[in-house]
């Protein structure tokens, strides 16, 4: 159902005293006292150097940060300050608000923060919103163009981020979003779970006007949930190139587990409830992309290879049974056999390096313990196909749309496969370039679109199964869609 309104008295006053604005940029945040004040600097600059003629506004929405987070924004350099160093002069002065976001119907995260500033968008009748990480160490005052121009200047209604990521950065996008995204609803947008983009006032009111939002979207879902939702609603999308994203890494085998099941699971219930908009899609098409081309090389990052098989393999110890009814037999087999022969490589080379074989010894590359090329060059052997994870993720949209295993349960029983495969990932990619390595990510995305009948034929199956054990025709055919309609269609 659709949230109650997230605007507080303290908020409906300070959009009051506001009034109206043209373009905002909304800055969602805990604990980021460390960068915040660079991105809010930059996100000043970019309003005063590119905007000067619109009326802006610029809101910090933090979740209550404990380190002074809130403060920073507010302590920033003055706008005026950014006047003087651009030798620019705005026609209109450059507000201000840093405020603490409510939760979305008892649920707080990155999606009701964002709620907040969708909210406060409409209410100013903005013509552009564009949102950027708290955490980002890379953005520049032309970020807030390339964000925001397609949108006052091209008419685009969502503008997702074209970033240059480190080859181990990005996983979930690498091995989820991104493959799914495009094989799903035919288009290529690299980076559907960006956390930095822009959107149209049009679209806005279209986000607040669905009753879609779930716990999840509250969360970290609201990025998936956004993009997808632009595209099955017909709005114009496009990228834009931003140069690399230098922001707080993420091992994946430590810091991404939450992430993961929310995206995924928001992912599932946008397939679950739009199969009528991706049944009939076969192929997939470019997206337009704005800006100029960046040749960048993204900071390294260190990932715990041994980490992500032990826990592929432990979880074929933990959740085999789910795994067993979440995938068909020929999956399932693989699967395990793959898990079993990750634990033994990774056991073998902790033996080898002298590492605990669950946790690979820490952190890798820091004191004393290998780098990521090092143990990836222990467990070099290990391979799991690309057509296997197309399938596997394939059959839990089926599992989660007509099984009787909670959609929770199931996203949860996917994570240590999730580890499985990023592990090979780092295993292939550690001696390649990054344009290699990008390669591979291309090659992946082109397995899921030719096995997408397999995924469509499961889909038909079960939706028909479930029409005839539940007697209920109106839900298999918002399940099944229409085929006719759709056949032969293409994109």
């Amino acid at each position: 159902m659709m949230p109650t309104s997230a605007l507080t008295p303290a908020i409906r006053d300070e959009i009051a005293r506001l009034g109206s604005a043209d373009i905002m940029v909304g800055i969602p945040s805990f604990r980021n006292a460390a960068t915040i004040g660079h991105v809010v600097r930059a996100a000043q600059a970019g309003l005063v150097q590119y905007f000067a003629d619109l009326r802006p506004v610029l809101v910090n929405a933090d979740a209550g940060s404990p380190d002074g987070t809130q403060r920073i924004v507010v302590e920033t350099e003055p706008p005026d300050y950014v006047e003087q160093i651009l030798l620019v002069r705005p026609t209109n002065k450059l507000a201000r608000v840093s405020l603490t976001y409510p939760q979305v119907d008892g649920v707080g995260g990155k999606g009701a923060a964002l709620r907040t500033l969708f909210e406060m968008a409409a209410a100013l009748k903005v013509e552009a919103l564009v949102v950027v990480d708290s955490d980002l160490r890379s953005i520049v005052p032309e970020w807030i163009e390339l964000l925001a121009g397609p949108i006052l200047k091209g008419g685009y209604d969502f503008v997702a981020p074209l970033y240059a990521r480190h080859k181990y950065d990005g996983t979930i996008t690498n091995t989820v979003t991104y493959p799914v995204t495009r094989a799903l609803y035919g288009h290529r947008i690299r980076q559907p779970i960006g956390g930095d983009f822009g959107v149209s006032g049009d679209l806005i009111r279209h986000y607040l006007e669905l009753d879609s939002w779930t716990p999840d979207v509250s969360r970290f879902g609201i990025d998936i949930w956004m993009t997808t939702t632009a595209l099955i609603g017909g709005f114009a999308v496009c990228q834009t190139r931003l140069g690399a994203k230098i922001h707080d890494p993420k091992d994946p085998g430590s810091d991404l587990g939450p992430m993961f099941r929310q995206v995924v699971g928001t992912l599932l219930e946008l397939a679950r409830d739009n199969a009528d908009n991706w049944l009939g899609i076969s192929g997939s098409h470019e997206v337009p992309a704005y800006g100029f081309e960046r040749y960048v090389d993204p900071p390294p990052l260190q990932v715990n290879t041994l980490r992500l098989l032990s826990q592929f393999h432990a979880g074929s110890l933990t959740v085999c049974e789910t795994w067993q009814r979440m995938l068909r037999p020929e999956n399932y087999e693989s699967v395990l056999l793959l898990a079993r022969e990750a634990g033994e490589l990774a056991e073998a080379a902790a033996h080898k390096l002298g590492l605990d074989s669950e946790s690979g010894g820490g952190t890798a590359g820091s004191d004393g313990i290998p780098s990521t090329d090092e143990l990836s060059d222990a467990v070099s052997s290990f391979h799991f196909p690309d057509d296997l994870w197309a399938r596997v993720f394939y059959d839990l949209m089926v599992s989660a749309s007509f099984g009787d295993i909670p959609m929770e349960r199931l996203v949860a029983a996917l994570v240590p496969i999730y580890f499985g495969r990023v592990g090979c990932l780092v295993i292939e990619n550690r001696r390649l370039s990054g344009d290699q390595a990008e390669e591979r990510v291309e090659r992946q995305a082109r397995e899921f679109e030719l096995l997408k009948p397999y995924l469509v034929d499961r889909w038909r199956e079960a939706a028909a199964g479930h029409s005839a054990a539940t007697g209920d025709a109106a839900i298999a055919a918002a399940a099944i869609g229409d085929a006719a309609a759709h056949k032969g269609s293409s994109i």
